[in-house]
Parts: structure tokens; C-alpha cells; sequence
């Protein structure tokens, strides 16, 4: 079973905090009959609303079919940090791409971040998007990398951050392991579904359609236009986008063999009070660098989120908690014993080298997915450079899908074990320090 199905109920969000805390529309009729659009897109998350309301802006007719409900997936459920570039150094990018291209994809990740406080401001202002983030780390020696690093983002690209030494990271987040990190006082954290709720209201707005409990089963290219199949009927457009991420059912070969569902999980601790200080004393998001990596930061009522604990099958562990709560309590043994009143389990999308994947199988379908821990951002930014590719102005497009993203061993079949050996081999050297 492909993850659309595997893990939750069909048509209802999970039990988070987050859907405990969000309004959403009532529910929205499935697709019957057939109909046609200008575009039609698979997936009511951040790509596809995103790329829905900047299409139908610019006065096409939109179609977005989702097999749930808006924000169902990843765009509803993640840990709501939000932070600049992509997952991969961008000394990395400058040697594989050059210079020019690198700080071209910098500054289309700084967009996104700032994209995401554009889009509260304007759309959800519910989201409360707030400012400030903490990059973590365990290490003294890779603390010291990190630190030259951020340097170089500095003299580079002149990124406005800031290095803490132990004690001044301390100061903010109140764990005992960090060794130091990185402040982004222009990344944050926002309530991820009331962003999505928001976002879908305005591409409404806007002139779009979005069908709820409406599974794409088929994509076909091979007539006079994309010919989208649900069990309730079809829709006919001159585009087509993919838009699903990790819960995108196998519609397109090559964005299977590249981009694979990946699990994580996130607590939320009894309202803190007081206490909340003794975690954080700023109310900043905070993510640290284990390969299997935490992160963190409170809620508006002061309840600690916290995420961690990936799995690599498609359904989820039996017993979620356990686990989670023992990293949670590693790295705040203040915390131990607390009540957790929420927690749940979502499904992302990784690369291989965890920079996102933006392709065309055909001249009329788009795809972007396996954001690998930056989608907040980057989701939203790549749903607008997907509307902008069909209205004709490919330039960011084509810079986007440049980025060297290869399939996993084995492709699509046997992605999943091989990557799960190697994700026990790392999770064992976060364990061993090593």
C-alpha cells in the first residue's frame, strides 16, 4: 500500500495539535463526471496550492484533486520550521554547478523562506509565523566546521546570521548537548496546516477548484491533452502538475526512482507554564545536526513540539512514543516525566543527496517533491516556479531542475531496504557519537 492509505483514516486529518488548533472549511466535494481546466494539479499541500493560486492569479482555470482533505500530508503535519537554502552545503552546490548557478539557488532559497512570513502575513495570519532559528550541534569538532561554514555563508552571500559559542546557545536553548550553533534571526516557525487552510482559501479566491477525497489513480499524456483518472470521474487539462510528495502514488516512474516517502514523528508536551522557560527562553525553532535529526520549539500555549525518530517503511511503528520521548528526554532531562497529550506520524519525501526534485516527464506535466526537511519553504517557492514554468517563464524552472538529483540504488523497488541499512548504520553513529 502506498502511503496515501497505510497510515490514517480516509478523509480525516490525524490527531494532532495542529488539527486540534485549525478551522478548517468544510469538507469539499469529490470530483464526478468530467470536466476540463486549464491545469490540473494532484496534491492540496504547499506545492500544489501554491502553484494553484499563482496560475489562477494570472487567470487560468484550476483543478486540484486531493485524495484526502487540504493539508492532509506533510503540508499539515511537519514541524513548521522555517529556514533558508536547501539541505546540502552550498560549497557543494558551487563545486558541482559553479558559482553563478550556486548563488542563484541561494537566493531562490532565501526567497522561500521569506515567501513563507509573505504568504501568513497575507493569506494566515492565524499561522503566526515568528521569527528565529536555531541550528544545533553535538559535536566540538564538526562545531568548528559548522562555525567556518557559517562564516562563509557570511563572506559569501552575506547571510545575516549569528555563531553562538556553548554558553551562548545555551542561554537561548536550555539542553546540555549543543556545543554551539547558528542563529537565523529571519527564518522561524509557523502552524503549518493553518498556513496550508490559509493557502487554499486564497487559491479559492482566486478562481480555483479543489476536490477533497478525490485520489488520482491515472495521469495520461498520450492525447490532446492530460487526462487526470479518479474513481469518480476524469479531468481533461492542457497541464498537468505532480504534486504530492511523499504521498504521490506511483504516477510517474523516474520521480519514484528519485523521491522516496520517508516517516517522522512529533509530541507535543501538557501545556508547560513556567516551565517552558527551562527549555527555551526565546520562542525560537531549533533543529540540530544528527543524521536522524530533533527538532523543536513551543507552541503559542507553550506546550513543547518536539519532532525526530524517522522510519524508512511506510507504515508506522507500533508504538510511536517510546522512542521519541527518550530523544526528547536526552536532550532535556528537565523534561522527564512530563505529560505529552498529542502525537502523531506524517510522511515527508527524501532525495538522495536531499536537494529537491523538479522535472517534466512531458512537455504538459510538471512534478516537484523530496524536499528532505526544508518543504515549508521550499514547497511553497516551488509550487510558484511551477505555475510560472506553465505560464511560459521557465528561467527559475530550469535553474531548479539542474540540481544533480540521482535515483536510489535499486530505484523505486528496492530503494527502501537498501536505504534503511544505511539508515541503521547512521542512526547507530547519532547513538555512539561517532
Amino acid at each position: 500500500m502506498n502511503p496515501l492509505h497505510r497510515n490514517d483514516r480516509a478523509g480525516e486529518y490525524p490527531a494532532s495539535w495542529y488539527a486540534e488548533t485549525a478551522t478548517p472549511a468544510p469538507p469539499r466535494p469529490a470530483l464526478e463526471g468530467e470536466r476540463t481546466a486549464d491545469v490540473a494539479i494532484v496534491g492540496a499541500g504547499y506545492t500544489g496550492l501554491s502553484a494553484a493560486l499563482t496560475l489562477a492569479e494570472a487567470g487560468l482555470s484550476v483543478v486540484v484533486l486531493e485524495a484526502h482533505r487540504v493539508g492532509f500530508g506533510a503540508s499539515g503535519r511537519n514541524g513548521g520550521q522555517v529556514s533558508a537554502g536547501f539541505n546540502m552545503d552550498q560549497r557543494d552546490l558551487a563545486k558541482r554547478l559553479g558559482p553563478d548557478t550556486a548563488r542563484h539557488l541561494w537566493d531562490i532559497g532565501i526567497e522561500a523562506r521569506d515567501m513563507v512570513a509573505s504568504t501568513a502575513a497575507r493569506h494566515a495570519p492565524d499561522a503566526r509565523f515568528t521569527t528565529g532559528l536555531l541550528h544545533g550541534t553535538w559535536d566540538v569538532a564538526d562545531a568548528r566546521e559548522k562555525r567556518r561554514y557559517a562564516d562563509w555563508l557570511v563572506e559569501t552571500y552575506g547571510f545575516q546570521s549569528t555563531w553562538l559559542d556553548r554558553e551562548d546557545f545555551a542561554a537561548i536553548c536550555r539542553s546540555p548537548v549543543y556545543k554551539g550553533g547558528m542563529l537565523d534571526e529571519h527564518g522561524g516557525h509557523v502552524h503549518p496546516l493553518r498556513l496550508c487552510l490559509g493557502l487554499a482559501a486564497a487559491a479559492e479566491a482566486a478562481g480555483a477548484v479543489i476536490h477533497e477525497t478525490t485520489e488520482v489513480t491515472g495521469v495520461d499524456d498520450t492525447g490532446a491533452g492530460v487526462l487526470l483518472t479518479t474513481p469518480g470521474g476524469r479531468v481533461r487539462a492542457g497541464h498537468a502538475i505532480l504534486a504530492g510528495n511523499g504521498y504521490l502514488p506511483g504516477l510517474d516512474r523516474a520521480y519514484a526512482a528519485r523521491v522516496m516517502p520517508i516517516n517522522s514523528f512529533i509530541a507535543a508536551t501538557e501545556p508547560l507554564g513556567a516551565r517552558a522557560d527551562e527549555v527555551l527562553t526565546r520562542d525560537v525553532a531549533v533543529a540540530d545536526d544528527k543524521f536522524v535529526v530533533n527538532y523543536f520549539r513551543l507552541s503559542e500555549d507553550r506546550r513543547l513540539l518536539f519532532g525526530g525518530r524517522e522510519s524508512y517503511s511506510i507504515g508506522f511503528p507500533k508504538d510511536i512514543l517510546t522512542a521519541l520521548r527518550a530523544r526528547m528526554e536526552r536532550l532535556f532531562p528537565q523534561l522527564r516525566g512530563v505529560g505529552i497529550t498529542h502525537h502523531w506520524g506524517g510522511t515527508l519525501a527524501i532525495t538522495m543527496n536531499r536537494v529537491p526534485y523538479l522535472a517534466r516527464s512531458s512537455d504538459r506535466v510538471l512534478m516537484a517533491g523530496g524536499y528532505s526537511g526544508h518543504g515549508v519553504a521550499l514547497s511553497l517557492l516551488c509550487g510558484r516556479v511551477l505555475g510560472e514554468a506553465i505560464l511560459g517563464r521557465t528561467a527559475r524552472f530550469d535553474v531548479l531542475a539542474r540540481l544533480p538529483v540521482p535515483a536510489f540504488p535499486g530505484g523505486a523497488a528496492f530503494r527502501a531496504p537498501l536505504l534503511t541499512l544505511a539508515m541503521t548504520w547512521y542512526s547507530l553513529r547519532d547513538r555512539l557519537g561517532i
